[in-house]
Protein backbone atom coordinates (compact mmCIF):
# COMPACT_ATOMS: atom_id res chain seq x y z
CA UNK A 1 0.00 0.00 0.00
CA UNK A 2 1.44 3.25 -1.25
CA UNK A 3 2.14 5.69 2.01
CA UNK A 4 0.81 8.17 -0.04
CA UNK A 5 -2.38 7.06 -0.38
CA UNK A 6 -5.88 8.52 1.32
CA UNK A 7 -6.29 4.61 2.66
CA UNK A 8 -3.35 4.54 4.15
CA UNK A 9 -3.87 7.51 5.56
CA UNK A 10 -6.74 6.54 7.22
CA UNK A 11 -6.06 3.39 8.21
CA UNK A 12 -2.89 4.61 9.98
CA UNK A 13 -4.79 7.43 11.80
CA UNK A 14 -7.37 4.95 12.89
CA UNK A 15 -5.45 2.76 13.96
CA UNK A 16 -3.11 5.31 16.40
CA UNK A 17 -6.43 6.24 17.35
CA UNK A 18 -6.99 2.96 18.82
CA UNK A 19 -3.58 2.70 20.37
CA UNK A 20 -4.01 6.10 22.37
CA UNK A 21 -7.28 5.15 23.21
CA UNK A 22 -6.34 1.91 24.83
CA UNK A 23 -3.29 3.79 26.56
CA UNK A 24 -5.64 6.36 28.13
CA UNK A 25 -7.78 3.80 29.41
CA UNK A 26 -5.15 1.25 30.72
CA UNK A 27 -3.84 4.53 32.27
CA UNK A 28 -7.10 5.64 33.64
CA UNK A 29 -8.01 2.35 35.39
CA UNK A 30 -4.49 2.05 36.88
CA UNK A 31 -4.64 5.52 38.55
CA UNK A 32 -8.21 5.04 39.71
CA UNK A 33 -7.62 3.04 42.66
CA UNK A 34 -4.97 5.91 43.78
CA UNK A 35 -7.45 9.21 42.31
CA UNK A 36 -10.39 7.77 44.37
CA UNK A 37 -7.89 7.42 47.71
CA UNK A 38 -6.80 11.03 47.30
CA UNK A 39 -10.67 12.43 46.90
CA UNK A 40 -11.44 10.22 50.00
CA UNK A 41 -8.27 11.74 51.99
CA UNK A 42 -9.14 15.47 51.08
CA UNK A 43 -12.79 14.81 52.05
CA UNK A 44 -11.17 13.76 55.96
CA UNK A 45 -8.94 16.49 55.61
CA UNK A 46 -11.97 19.09 54.85
CA UNK A 47 -14.23 17.82 57.26
CA UNK A 48 -11.11 17.65 60.39
CA UNK A 49 -10.65 21.91 58.91
CA UNK A 50 -14.36 22.07 59.51
CA UNK A 51 -13.07 20.98 63.20
CA UNK A 52 -10.43 23.49 63.45
CA UNK A 53 -7.78 20.73 62.73
CA UNK A 54 -5.85 22.06 59.26
CA UNK A 55 -2.85 21.11 57.89
CA UNK A 56 -2.47 17.79 59.31
CA UNK A 57 0.56 15.73 57.59
CA UNK A 58 -1.94 12.71 55.16
CA UNK A 59 -1.55 10.36 57.85
CA UNK A 60 -2.43 11.94 60.58
CA UNK A 61 -4.82 12.79 59.22
CA UNK A 62 -6.07 9.36 57.89
CA UNK A 63 -5.42 8.07 61.68
CA UNK A 64 -7.29 10.87 63.67
CA UNK A 65 -10.27 10.78 60.98
CA UNK A 66 -10.57 7.27 62.09
CA UNK A 67 -10.33 8.10 65.94
CA UNK A 68 -13.09 10.44 66.12
CA UNK A 69 -15.28 10.65 63.31
CA UNK A 70 -18.44 8.34 62.73
CA UNK A 71 -20.38 8.78 59.85
CA UNK A 72 -24.33 9.10 60.16
CA UNK A 73 -27.37 8.68 58.34
CA UNK A 74 -30.64 10.58 58.64
CA UNK A 75 -33.01 10.03 55.43
CA UNK A 76 -31.17 10.20 53.25
CA UNK A 77 -28.50 12.47 54.25
CA UNK A 78 -25.21 12.11 55.44
CA UNK A 79 -23.83 13.82 58.51
CA UNK A 80 -20.63 12.98 60.87
CA UNK A 81 -20.52 12.39 64.57
CA UNK A 82 -17.37 13.91 65.89
CA UNK A 83 -15.60 13.33 69.79
CA UNK A 84 -12.94 16.32 69.97
CA UNK A 85 -11.68 16.86 73.13
CA UNK A 86 -13.97 15.78 74.94
CA UNK A 87 -16.84 17.28 73.50
CA UNK A 88 -19.75 15.91 70.85
CA UNK A 89 -19.37 18.29 67.81
CA UNK A 90 -21.57 17.20 64.64
CA UNK A 91 -20.36 17.97 61.11
CA UNK A 92 -22.92 18.53 58.52
CA UNK A 93 -21.88 19.04 54.42
CA UNK A 94 -23.10 21.65 52.70
CA UNK A 95 -23.55 22.45 49.10
CA UNK A 96 -24.51 25.38 46.85
CA UNK A 97 -23.69 27.45 43.79
CA UNK A 98 -21.04 30.69 43.93
CA UNK A 99 -20.94 32.78 40.84
CA UNK A 100 -18.91 31.06 38.23
CA UNK A 101 -19.75 27.26 39.52
CA UNK A 102 -20.75 24.83 42.57
CA UNK A 103 -19.67 25.72 46.01
CA UNK A 104 -19.28 23.20 48.70
CA UNK A 105 -18.17 23.05 52.45
CA UNK A 106 -18.98 21.46 56.10
CA UNK A 107 -19.78 22.66 59.28
CA UNK A 108 -18.95 21.63 62.28
CA UNK A 109 -22.19 22.67 64.91
CA UNK A 110 -21.65 22.16 69.01
CA UNK A 111 -23.33 18.98 69.88
CA UNK A 112 -24.34 20.62 73.47
CA UNK A 113 -26.92 22.94 72.73
CA UNK A 114 -26.97 22.12 68.62
CA UNK A 115 -27.29 25.90 68.00
CA UNK A 116 -23.22 27.25 67.83
CA UNK A 117 -21.12 26.95 64.99
CA UNK A 118 -18.18 24.89 65.95
CA UNK A 119 -15.99 25.74 62.86
CA UNK A 120 -16.48 26.03 59.16
CA UNK A 121 -14.50 25.11 55.74
CA UNK A 122 -15.71 26.05 52.32
CA UNK A 123 -14.76 25.23 49.12
CA UNK A 124 -15.20 26.12 45.23
CA UNK A 125 -15.18 24.76 41.86
CA UNK A 126 -14.18 27.52 40.02
CA UNK A 127 -14.28 31.09 41.77
CA UNK A 128 -12.68 33.70 40.97
CA UNK A 129 -9.32 34.05 42.20
CA UNK A 130 -8.71 37.04 44.84
CA UNK A 131 -11.85 37.38 45.04
CA UNK A 132 -15.12 34.33 45.32
CA UNK A 133 -12.24 32.13 46.20
CA UNK A 134 -11.35 33.57 49.14
CA UNK A 135 -13.98 31.38 50.75
CA UNK A 136 -11.72 28.59 50.45
CA UNK A 137 -8.42 30.75 50.85
CA UNK A 138 -8.81 32.78 53.63
CA UNK A 139 -8.83 31.20 56.45
CA UNK A 140 -9.66 34.08 58.67
CA UNK A 141 -12.65 34.66 57.23
CA UNK A 142 -13.69 31.12 58.06
CA UNK A 143 -12.41 31.35 61.50
CA UNK A 144 -15.39 34.53 61.64
CA UNK A 145 -17.68 31.62 61.97
CA UNK A 146 -16.69 30.35 64.92
CA UNK A 147 -19.06 30.71 67.75
CA UNK A 148 -21.82 31.85 65.48
CA UNK A 149 -25.43 31.19 66.36
CA UNK A 150 -27.25 29.28 64.37
CA UNK A 151 -30.79 30.09 65.20
CA UNK A 152 -31.80 33.25 67.14
CA UNK A 153 -33.71 32.88 70.76
CA UNK A 154 -37.04 31.70 70.93
CA UNK A 155 -37.19 31.10 66.65
CA UNK A 156 -36.23 27.74 64.57
CA UNK A 157 -35.77 30.05 61.26
CA UNK A 158 -31.96 29.74 60.22
CA UNK A 159 -29.80 32.96 61.25
CA UNK A 160 -26.27 31.90 60.72
CA UNK A 161 -25.66 33.90 57.22
CA UNK A 162 -23.27 36.01 55.13
CA UNK A 163 -24.26 39.24 54.70
CA UNK A 164 -22.74 42.43 52.82
CA UNK A 165 -24.05 44.71 56.15
CA UNK A 166 -24.39 42.72 59.54
CA UNK A 167 -27.22 43.93 61.67
CA UNK A 168 -27.15 40.56 63.53
CA UNK A 169 -23.49 40.15 64.93
CA UNK A 170 -24.22 37.26 66.99
CA UNK A 171 -25.29 35.29 63.51
CA UNK A 172 -23.93 36.98 60.60
CA UNK A 173 -20.49 37.03 59.31
CA UNK A 174 -19.41 39.90 56.77
CA UNK A 175 -19.53 39.08 53.17
CA UNK A 176 -16.12 38.78 51.43
CA UNK A 177 -15.33 42.32 49.95
CA UNK A 178 -15.96 42.09 45.86
CA UNK A 179 -17.01 38.64 46.23
CA UNK A 180 -21.15 39.63 46.60
CA UNK A 181 -22.42 37.12 44.52
CA UNK A 182 -20.64 33.97 45.73
CA UNK A 183 -21.11 35.47 49.33
CA UNK A 184 -24.71 35.00 48.67
CA UNK A 185 -24.32 31.88 47.32
CA UNK A 186 -22.45 30.63 50.82
CA UNK A 187 -25.52 32.43 52.60
CA UNK A 188 -28.13 30.72 50.63
CA UNK A 189 -26.20 27.44 51.03
CA UNK A 190 -26.08 27.85 54.55
CA UNK A 191 -29.87 28.15 55.23
CA UNK A 192 -30.42 25.74 52.51
CA UNK A 193 -28.79 22.71 53.89
CA UNK A 194 -29.24 23.46 57.30
CA UNK A 195 -32.83 23.64 56.93
CA UNK A 196 -33.23 20.43 55.10
CA UNK A 197 -30.94 18.46 58.02
CA UNK A 198 -33.42 19.38 60.80
CA UNK A 199 -31.00 19.86 63.87
CA UNK A 200 -33.04 19.67 66.54
CA UNK A 201 -34.15 16.54 65.14
CA UNK A 202 -30.72 15.09 64.94
CA UNK A 203 -29.84 16.50 68.15
CA UNK A 204 -32.81 14.12 69.97
CA UNK A 205 -31.51 11.50 67.94
CA UNK A 206 -28.05 11.57 69.05
CA UNK A 207 -29.42 11.59 72.74
CA UNK A 208 -31.28 8.62 72.45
Amino acid sequence: MKTTSNTYTIIYSVVLVVIVAFLLAFVYTALKPMQDANVALDKKKQILNSLNMRNLPSDQAEQTYNQIIQKQEVGNKVYYKCKVKGKTVFVFPLKGMGLWGGISGFLAVDGYDMKTVYGVYFNHESETAGLGAEIKDNQKWQEKFIGKKIFNDGSSDIALGVKKVVKNPVSEVDAVTGATLTSNGVDAMLKDCLKAYNLPTIRTLANN
